[in-house]
Formats: C-alpha cells, structure tokens, sequence
C-alpha cells in the first residue's frame, strides 16, 4: 500500500477495504466502511499467507485481519465512496474519520512542537555529555598513568574498561541498552509496518494506537479451538473487553450446551488463509445458496465438479474451474464429499432416492452433506439410507442469505458424523464465518427452524410496523431512523426496511421459502404439544403474500400483503 506523501501522515493509514463490503453489506450493497491500521493484540497470531494488516473499523468497532491488496487509500477514494454510499451508518463512519484526522492533526502539530524543544535540550544535554565524558577521560588517563606505576597488568585492563564505559554520554548508554535497535524492524513484525513512511510509523505508535486492548490473561483457554488463531470474532462488547474473555465467550456453546464450533471466525481476510482439504468437492444445487457457497470453494482452490437440475447453472462455475457431473450419482461416486443444498423437504429427498440419485452413487466410505433447511424427519430418513449404504452423512444447514453465501459469511449448523464435520473444516471455512456442530442427526434441522421461525416472524412484524406507521400519518423513513438508534438496531432490520421503502425486492431470501420455514417450525411445535402462537400469525401473512404472487420475491415483500 503506498503511502500518500501530498496529505497528512494520518491519511496514509486510514482506508476503504472491499472486504468491509463484504461483511457490511447491509447499510448499502455497494457500501465499504472505512478501518485504521491498529497494533493486533499480542495473543492473537497473523494469518499465513499474503500480507496484511490489522485494522479496527470506524463506525462498527470491529477488528480484522485485512490483505494489502484489499486496501485503498482514504483520501484519493473519499469522494467515490461517499457518492455510492447513502446510508446514515456509513456518513457517521466518515463524520469519525473525519474527526480523528483533525484530532490527529493537532496532536501532530503539538508533538512536532515538543519534538522540536525535545531535540534542541537533547542537543544541549550531548553537548554536556560530550564535555562530561572528556574530563572524565581526562580524570582517567591521569589516574590510569599513576595506576601504572603502582599496579600489575591486570589492573591496567580493569581500568581501561572502566575508562571506556565512562567515557559514553547517558544518551549514547540509553541507546546501547535499548532492547531493539532502529532499523529494520525484528521478522515477526515486519508485517505490521509500512516501512516506505516513517510517519505511518510514528502515527502507528502514537495516536493510532489509542485504541489499547487490555493485557492478556496469562492463563491459557482451555481447549481453545485450534482454528481461532487464524480467525477473529467480530467484537459486539466493548473494546475493554479482552481477548481472552472473548474466547472464552466462544467456548461457552461447547461447556455448557454441549455443541462445538469449529471456527470462531469474522471471516475477515481469513480466506486468504484457507488451506484447501485435498479431498474431491462434490455439489448439488445452484439456486441462490448454493452459487455463493461453490463461487467460494472454488476461489480457496478446493477441487470441485457440479451439477444442477437445470445445467446451464453450471456453466459459469465450469468456466471458474469446476467439473460438470451428469448426474447426482456420478458426482457421488467421483467425489470424496458430496454437499447438496435444494429447496425443501421434497426436493432433499428426491436428490437422493430418485432416478440416478444421490443414493445410487454412495460406496463405502462416501461423504454426504445436505445443506438443506429440512425438518428433522427428513433428514433422519436420508441419514439413514446413506449409512445403510456405508456411507457417511452430515447435515449443515446454514443462515444466511444470497449476499452472505456470495461473501463467504454464512453460519453452518451441522450435526451426525462428527469426523465427517471435521472434514469438511476448510470447505466450512470458505463458505461461512462460523460453524456449530450440534450432536445427533436432527438437532441442526430443528434448530435451523427455530432460527428462521425468528426471523420470518421478526420480518413480519417489521413490516406491520412501517404499514402502521403510513397509515397513522407517520414517517416510514423516521421509524427506521429511530429503531436504527435504539435497541432493535441490527443489520437485517436496516436491509429489510430499506428494500420495503425502495419497493426493491430483488430475492436474497424467497418469501415462499421462509414461509416454509414458518410451516415446519409450527410443525415441530405441535409433535412436543409446544404453543407457536407468534409463528402461525406470520404464517398467515405470508401465506397471504403468496396469495398475491409474491412467493418468488424477497421475503421482505410480505409488505404486500397489509396494503392490498
């Protein structure tokens, strides 16, 4: 990253990263989120791979590992991103950014006063050092003469040795006992330095690093996961909270429910670290899911061969580098993991107990990994007929949406064959941030109906609340302002909400699937005779949505259905 010599120092070091665009894509879809260049807490070990820079976010306070070549510098790119981003969130970010830097400026201009003064009584203080150190050099050589005459040989050595410490200024001491020395800086901090602007390093080790991550717990995490080093938890507490808390925070799924995660990851720059499994890829399924997830495996270099129920799907993917399958059972049988991810339960089964099918392909020692949101009566059943086979069988149903697939920041809730889940580490690692593994076949199924129970239900009532508001007399703009201030603030509120007042809605997530969803959460409810009140309520709304041919459009159009 070259520097900008024409702007102030602080400028060199503040940037936008296409990478933040990919992880905040919710303020604005082509909207980047400029971070500074911080010192990494000590604890925390930098990804292998390319160079790259750790980074704190203004306007989010996350952190994050970030390569050099997704970097831009702030002050050439202001104006560019300024214009393509409208949200409140990121003029915020800039509004921080732009008062940093005069913060900045004025304590640069103060220090360089300092500085000044510092280097003029240094200057003086040598100069008495020097006269200092020539009297006493003076003080003894007249003393070592008289030495001479009255001692041995040895003696003469231990004086001249005393002679020459004596003869350095305090200054010159200072230097010689300093740990490190200027110049290069040490190997394992090279990285960590511009070293073609010595003001990026003076900012680096003065304001820059205002932002001070409390000294570590000496006390290592016990079973701490072996992938975290290479990942970083996006901080939602405060930035006093210390690395070692947030650690433990990640382990407390594994203490205290039992379920493990196999990546503690903001999948921040740590793609660029995925060492790809050199075990054969196999995928089933391109719809909007799907694309992000094998777009993402091929870019971290595991080998993949495709296959779709409509093929012209795969020929993008065939000219990224993957393989065509012609069948689901070919793509099986020449693929150590196969994953798949189809629309509903229908669909999953099919997939695998049809003509040419999933089932017809699997040999001992055969991987299948169904990605599917399914009930769990479902996926115990393909479970089973996969393992009466030899074969192995997982289900990792994710949450998400077509611009997280797209970003590799999905999450991955998987159970059943625990070794199988461990395998498939680096293809997880590629398609999501972060990765549960729940137990036994069924448990990921039902807790991926109650996530999506939440959301449908949360999105429903979003968009009750704007079509109150409009028909009250108030302003749909000011009520998401003011829940973007208070508590319910979140990513998916501020998306959601925006395609509503935009009328944009483009599908990242299809209305007749989280009504699906819906249907089999209140399914699940009713086979343990649990009330799902909230859930069946939405239902109905979006059943009405779909009514009004909204089924293929995002699952914010269920705003349709209260002003029709």
């Amino acid at each position: 990253m070259k520097s900008n010599r024409a702007v102030h120092p602080a400028l060199e070091l503040i940037v936008f990263s296409r990478f933040v665009y990919l992880i905040h894509i919710t303020f604005c879809k082509t909207g980047f989120f400029p971070p500074i260049i911080v010192n990494p807490p000590k604890d925390l070990k930098k990804p292998r791979g390319k160079k790259c820079f750790f980074v704190k976010f203004f306007g989010t306070e996350d952190h994050a590992w970030i390569k050099v070549e997704q970097l831009k510098p702030y002050h050439p790119h202001k104006e560019e991103m300024i214009k393509i981003n409208k949200g409140k969130r990121f003029q915020q970010a800039v509004d921080a950014v732009e008062e940093f830097l005069r913060k900045t400026k004025g304590k640069d201009q103060a220090s360089s006063h300092n500085s000044n003064e510092e280097k003029n009584r240094r200057n003086s203080s040598e100069e008495r050092g020097k006269q200092s150190a020539g009297e006493e050099k003076r003080k003894a050589s007249l003393s070592e003469g008289k030495l001479k005459k009255g001692t041995g040989e040895g003696k003469k050595r231990v004086s001249s040795v005393s002679s020459e410490r004596g003869s350095k200024s305090p200054l010159k001491r200072a230097q010689d006992q300093s740990p490190r020395k200027r110049g290069r800086p040490p190997k394992d901090e090279k990285d960590l330095t511009i070293p073609e602007s010595s003001t990026v390093k003076r900012v680096m080790t003065g304001t820059v690093a205002g932002f001070k991550w409390p000294p570590s717990v000496s006390e290592p995490v016990k079973d701490s996961d072996p992938h975290f080093h290479h990942f970083l938890l996006s901080q939602t507490e405060k930035p006093a909270v210390c690395y070692q808390a947030i650690t433990k925070k990640l382990k407390v799924c594994e203490e205290e429910t039992g379920s493990t995660s196999i990546q503690a990851a903001d999948s921040t720059a740590v793609n660029g670290s995925i060492t790809p499994t050199d075990k054969k890829i196999g995928f089933l399924g391109l719809g909007l899911m799907g694309s992000g997830i094998v777009s993402n495996l091929l870019k971290m270099g595991h080998t993949v061969t495709v296959w779709n129920r409509t093929a012209e799907k795969c020929d993008l993917f065939i000219q990224e580098g993957a393989r065509l399958g012609r069948t689901p059972a070919e793509v099986v049988s020449t693929c150590d993991i196969t994953f798949a991810c189809v629309s509903d339960p229908k669909a999953a089964k099919d997939l695998v107990l049809g003509p040419s099918g999933v089932l017809q392909g699997i040999r001992p020692g055969k991987c299948y990994v169904d990605m599917s949101t399914v009930d769990a009566d479902t996926v115990t059943e393909l479970a089973q007929v996969i393992v009466s086979r030899g074969g192995r069988f997982l289900e990792a149903p994710v949450s998400g949406n077509q611009q997280l697939s797209n970003d590799g920041m999905l999450v991955i809730l998987a159970a059943g064959d625990r070794g199988l889940y461990e395998d498939c580490s680096s293809c997880f690692q590629a398609m999501g941030k972060t990765s549960f593994f729940l137990g036994e076949v069924g448990n990921a199924a039902k807790m991926m109906l109650i996530v999506n129970m939440v959301q449908g239900s949360f999105m429903a009532t979003i968009a009750e609340g704007l079509t109150l508001a409009q028909v009250t007399g108030q302003s749909q703009q000011t009520l998401l302002d003011i829940l973007n201030q208070g508590q319910l603030a979140s990513i998916f509120l501020d998306q959601k909400c925006q395609n509503i007042l935009q009328g944009n809605f483009k599908p990242d997530f299809y209305l007749k699937y989280i009504q699906k969803d819906l249907r089999l959460a209140i399914a699940l409810g009713d086979s343990v005779n649990h009330p799902t009140p909230m859930a069946a309520a939405a239902n109905e709304v979006y059943k009405r949505a779909k009514a009004l041919d909204q089924s293929d459009n995002d699952m914010s159009a269920v705003y349709r259905a209260y002003i029709h």
